[in-house]
C-alpha cells in the first residue's frame, strides 16, 4: 500500500533545531550549531509548534527553554536526528572507495599511534587525503554516530550497539607518582582497590582512560567514589602535574614512557600484573570496515602485533 506524505510532518530541520536548542539553551546559539539564519530558525520552530499543536519553547530575554511538551518531544526528536545521521553515515560508508578518509581519534591514540599509522596509510595510498580530529572517546563516537567521522580510535570500555568495531590492539595503564610519593617507600605494589580508593590526577569525564578505570574498580566490587584531585584534558599536563607532587596518576604506557625514563616520575606495579585495555577501531555501515576505512584499520592492527606493540 502506498503512503503519501502529510505536508504536516516536522522537517528534519526544524527537528535538529529543536534538539539544539535543548543543548544550548538559546535561539542564536542552536541555529548557529546547526548552520541556519537565525530569522529562519525563528519561523522553523514557529512552523514546528504549528504542525504538532504544542508550546515547545519558552523564549525570554534570558534565553529558551523546553517547555513539559517540549522536553518530551525533544526526547524524540533525538531520535529521529540520530537515526538520519546513522542512515546517511552508513550509506557514505557502504559507498566507500573515495578520496577523502575523515578519522576521529582519542588523545592516547591520537598523540602516540595515529601519526604512524597514517604515515604508513600515506605510503600505501598517497592519492587518499586524511582529516583527523582529536577528542575524547565520547567525542569520538559521538562523530562517527552522526557521519562527521569515517572511522573512530578509542580505549574506551564501552562501544554503542548501533556502531560496529574490532580490537586493533591492547594498551598498558600504568600507576605513576612522584619520586617523593608515600607509595614510593613501601618497595611493592598497589592493589587495584587502593587506586580507586585515592584521589588521582585524571583526565576529563568521557575519556577512554577515564572510563576504563571507573570499569575495572567496578569488575572488583569497588564503584569510585572520590573525587579526582584534579581534571586536566591533556596526558602531559598530567604527566608534569604528578611529577610536581600533586598525586597519583593512571595514563597509557605511550603516554609515560619517557617521563619514566628520565626519573620525573616513578611507576607503581598493579597486583595482580599489569593494567591492560583493548584499542578498537569502530564504523558505521557493515560488519567489516567500508573500503574507504579498511586499509587504516588494517595498519593499526599490523602496528600493534608488530615490534612497536605495548606490552
Amino acid at each position: 500500500m502506498t503512503q503519501s506524505i502529510d505536508p504536516a510532518d516536522p522537517g528534519l530541520p526544524a527537528l535538529r533545531l529543536l534538539v539544539a536548542i535543548a543543548d544550548h539553551g538559546a535561539l542564536g546559539a542552536a541555529a548557529r550549531e546547526i548552520g541556519m539564519a537565525q530569522s529562519n530558525a525563528s519561523r522553523a520552530l514557529t512552523g514546528l509548534e504549528r504542525r504538532l499543536g504544542l508550546g515547545l519553547v519558552r523564549r525570554s530575554a534570558a534565553g529558551s527553554s523546553l517547555t513539559p511538551e517540549g522536553v518530551l518531544v525533544v526526547g524524540w526528536a533525538r531520535d529521529v536526528v540520530d537515526a538520519m545521521d546513522r542512515l546517511t553515515a552508513g550509506a557514505t560508508a557502504v559507498r566507500g572507495g573515495g578520496t577523502e578518509v575523515g578519522v576521529a581519534a582519542s588523545m592516547t591514540i591520537a598523540e602516540y599511534l595515529a601519526p604512524a599509522w597514517l604515515a604508513a596509510l600515506r605510503r600505501a595510498r598517497p592519492g587518499l587525503a586524511v582529516t583527523m580530529q582529536i577528542m575524547n572517546s565520547t567525542g569520538v563516537v559521538d562523530a562517527v554516530r552522526h557521519g562527521r567521522a569515517d572511522v573512530g580510535f578509542i580505549e574506551s570500555p564501552d562501544v554503542p550497539d548501533d556502531v560496529h568495531s574490532v580490537a586493533v590492539g591492547t594498551d598498558r595503564l600504568v600507576v605513576i607518582i612522584a619520586p617523593d610519593h608515600p607509595w614510593a617507600d613501601r618497595r611493592g605494589s598497589v592493589t587495584v582497590e587502593e587506586v580507586a580508593e585515592t584521589a588521582l590526577v585524571e583526565r576529563e569525564a568521557g575519556s577512554g582512560t577515564r572510563q576504563f578505570l571507573d570499569r575495572a574498580a567496578a569488575d572488583h566490587g569497588i564503584p569510585r567514589r572520590i573525587a579526582p584531585m584534579a581534571e586536566l584534558t591533556s596526558n602531559a599536563a598530567i604527566v608534569a602535574a604528578v611529577a610536581a607532587g600533586m598525586g597519583p596518576a593512571v595514563l597509557s604506557i605511550h603516554a609515560v614512557r619517557g617521563a619514566l625514563v628520565d626519573g620525573r616520575v616513578l611507576g607503581v606495579p598493579v597486583v595482580g600484573g599489569p593494567i591492560e585495555r583493548e584499542l578498537r577501531a569502530m564504523w558505521i555501515g557493515g560488519p567489516t570496515p567500508p573500503p574507504a576505512v579498511a586499509g587504516l584499520v588494517e595498519i593499526a592492527s599490523a602496528a600493534q602485533e608488530g615490534p612497536g606493540a605495548a606490552r
